[in-house]
C-alpha cells in the first residue's frame, strides 16, 4: 500500500473515532449514580449587631441578621455534565441546612430533578441559578433575577447555554428559560407580620429570558456583544390587608389557566389601585434589559455592560401615551403623541478578569442609579385630566404583592434595603431611590489560597412615598479568604474560609461582624 493512501486511511480513521465512541457512549446504558457529589458544610457568623451586607447578601437566601447565627449544611448532587457526551442526561440534588437563628428552623435550600435533551433541560423543584452577564462573586447582584434570597421551587424549561445559530456561520447564539413555580414564605410572612400588614399566601411566580450573543470565537475575533431581557411576575395567591379596624381585607388574585398566559404576555386586569379606577396588567411584573460588550485576548479579558430595570412599560420602552388632543379636542385620543422618558436609572459596570492565576485575578466596579423611577408624578387619563402620565414606579415594591422578595430577602440586587431588615412588620423595601458606587476585587496569590474584597458607597433617599427627611449613607465593607488544601494530600476536598465585614452608616446601621465557613466536597463514585 502507498504511503499517500495509508495517510488517507489515517486520517479517515481519526475523523470517524469520535463518532465511534460517541455511539459507544450512546448505547450505554446510565447509571444514576455515577458521578455523584457531595458537599458538607459548616458556617458560623458572630456580629456587633446585625451580620454586615456583604456576609449576608447574594448567598441565595441562606443567611441570617441575627447577631449570632451558622448552619450545618450537607448535599448530594448529580449534575447533568456528567453525560455530557451523551444526546441526553439526567441530574438531580438534594440540599438540606439546619440553621441556628434563621427565619426557619429547617432549609430545603435545593431538591430537584432535571433531564437534558441536545441543547435543552427541563428542571422541577427549587435550584440555585446563577446570575447572568455578571461576575458572581464580585458584583453587587443583578437587578431582575439575582442570587440575594432563597430559590422558588418551579418548573423550568431552558436553554442554559449559548447555543450557535445555524443559519448564522458561527456568529449568533442564543439561550434563556421559561419557567412557573409557587413562593414558599407564606408562614414567614404571617410571623414577620404578625398579620398586622399586608401578606400574601400561595403567591404564583413566572420567569422568562433571553440572551443574544453575537461573536465568533473561532474565528478569532476578540470583540463580542451580549444582549437580553429578563422578565418576571407574581400572579395568583391571595393577598390580606388589615382595614385599621381590627378587619382585613382580602383580595382573592386570579389563578386561572388564562392567568398563566397573562403573566407570560402582560395583559388582563387586577384589583383596582386604591383611591384609582385605573387597572394594571394583571400581576406584579417586573425586568430588565442587559447589556455585555467583551474583548477577550489571550490571557485577560475586559468588559463593560448595562443593567436597566423596570416595573411597568413606560420604564421598559420609555414611552408612554400621551396623546390627548386640546381645546375642543382635549378628550380626543392623538395618535402621534408621546411622552420620551429619560434614561437615568441603570447599573452600568466594568471587569476586568486574568485567566491565569496571580495576585489580582479580577477586578469589577458598578454604578448603579435608581433614583428617577419614571418622575415623581404618577396620574393616569381621567375625564377630568387628559394627561397620561407613568411615575413614581415604586421599585420592587406593589401594592397587591409584598414586593419583588422571598423569605424577607429581595431577589435582585441587595442594595435595594431587603425588607428582613425592617423593625415595623411591613414587608416593602424602603430604600429603592438611590446611588451608589461597588468595588470588587479578588486574586489567587499562592496555590490553594482565594481572596476577595468589597467595597460598597451608597446614597439613600428612600422611597416618594415615604422619604427620608435627609439624605442616608452607607459603606459596606468585606474581607474574605479562602485556602483549600491540595486535592492529593491528606485534607484534600477541605477548604476553610474567613471573612470580616463592616457597615457603616444609616441605612443598615453600624454592625462589624466574622463568619468562618469549614466545607469538604469529594464523590461518591467518579464517571467512568
Amino acid at each position: 500500500m502507498r504511503k499517500s493512501n495509508i495517510q488517507s486511511l489515517l486520517v479517515a480513521f481519526g475523523l470517524c473515532l469520535p463518532s465511534v465512541v460517541g455511539a459507544q457512549e450512546e448505547r450505554r446504558s446510565i447509571n444514576p449514580l455515577e458521578g455523584l457529589e457531595y458537599q458538607i458544610q459548616l458556617q458560623g457568623t458572630a456580629s456587633s449587631d446585625k451580620t454586615p451586607l456583604w456576609l449576608n447578601a447574594n448567598k441565595y437566601g441562606l443567611s441570617s441578621l441575627e447577631k449570632e447565627n451558622g448552619y450545618v449544611r450537607a448535599s448530594v448532587a448529580r449534575p447533568l455534565a456528567t453525560d455530557s457526551t451523551r444526546r441526553w442526561a439526567i441530574g438531580y440534588g438534594v440540599d438540606v441546612a439546619a440553621p441556628y437563628r434563621f427565619t426557619s428552623h429547617v432549609v430545603v435550600q435545593q431538591a430537584f430533578a432535571e433531564a437534558r435533551w441536545l441543547h435543552g433541560t427541563l428542571t422541577v423543584g427549587a435550584k440555585e441559578y446563577p446570575m447572568e452577564m455578571k461576575n458572581r462573586r464580585l458584583s453587587s447582584g443583578s437587578q431582575a433575577l439575582g442570587i440575594n434570597a432563597r430559590p422558588v421551587p418551579q418548573v423550568r424549561l431552558a436553554l442554559p447555554d449559548y447555543w450557535t445559530l445555524p443559519f448564522a456561520n458561527g456568529w449568533m447564539h442564543l439561550k434563556g428559560h421559561l419557567a412557573y413555580g409557587i413562593m414558599t414564605d407564606e408562614n414567614w410572612q404571617h410571623d414577620f407580620t404578625q398579620k398586622q400588614s399586608r401578606y400574601t399566601d400561595g403567591t404564583l411566580y413566572h420567569s422568562k429570558a433571553g440572551y443574544l450573543k453575537i461573536g465568533n470565537e473561532e474565528a478569532f475575533f476578540p470583540l463580542s456583544v451580549e444582549v437580553g431581557l429578563e422578565m418576571a411576575t407574581q400572579f395568583g395567591g391571595d393577598t390580606y390587608a388589615p382595614d385599621g379596624y381590627g378587619g382585613i381585607n382580602v383580595i382573592h388574585n386570579p389563578r386561572k389557566p388564562k392567568d398563566f398566559l397573562r403573566a407570560l404576555i402582560p395583559s388582563g386586569g387586577e384589583q383596582l389601585e386604591l383611591g384609582t379606577n385605573y387597572v394594571n396588567a394583571e400581576g406584579n411584573h417586573l425586568g430588565s434589559w442587559l447589556m455585555r460588550v467583551n474583548w477577550d485576548e489571550d490571557d485577560w479579558r475586559f468588559s463593560v455592560y448595562a443593567d436597566h430595570f423596570f416595573e411597568d412599560h413606560s420604564a421598559m420602552f420609555h414611552l408612554d401615551y400621551d396623546g390627548y388632543g386640546t381645546g375642543e379636542e382635549w378628550n380626543v385620543r392623538k395618535k402621534r403623541r408621546y411622552l420620551l422618558y429619560g434614561l437615568k436609572d441603570i447599573m452600568l459596570g466594568g471587569e476586568l478578569t486574568f485567566k491565569y492565576d496571580r495576585p489580582v485575578q479580577g477586578i469589577v466596579f458598578e454604578y448603579l442609579y435608581t433614583k428617577y423611577q419614571s418622575g415623581p408624578i404618577y396620574h393616569d387619563h381621567t375625564s377630568s385630566i387628559s394627561d397620561h402620565i407613568g411615575g413614581k414606579d415604586n421599585y420592587y415594591n406593589h401594592y397587591v404583592y409584598t414586593g419583588w422578595q422571598h423569605w424577607g430577602q429581595v431577589m435582585g440586587n441587595p442594595l435595594y434595603r431587603s425588607p428582613i431588615y425592617n423593625d415595623d412588620g411591613q414587608i416593602e423595601v424602603k430604600d429603592n431611590r438611590f446611588m451608589a458606587f461597588h468595588l470588587g476585587v479578588e486574586g489567587r496569590p499562592t496555590e490553594g489560597l482565594y481572596y476577595r474584597v468589597l467595597g460598597t458607597w451608597q446614597e439613600g433617599l428612600g422611597t416618594y412615598g415615604v422619604p427620608y427627611t435627609k439624605k442616608r449613607h452607607n459603606v459596606s465593607f468585606l474581607t474574605e479568604a479562602t485556602y483549600s488544601f491540595h486535592p492529593e494530600g491528606a485534607l484534600g476536598g477541605w477548604s476553610v474560609t474567613g471573612g470580616y465585614a463592616m457597615d457603616f452608616g444609616s441605612i443598615l446601621g453600624h454592625n462589624a461582624g466574622f463568619q468562618l465557613t469549614i466545607t469538604k466536597k469529594g464523590f461518591f463514585s467518579k464517571r467512568r
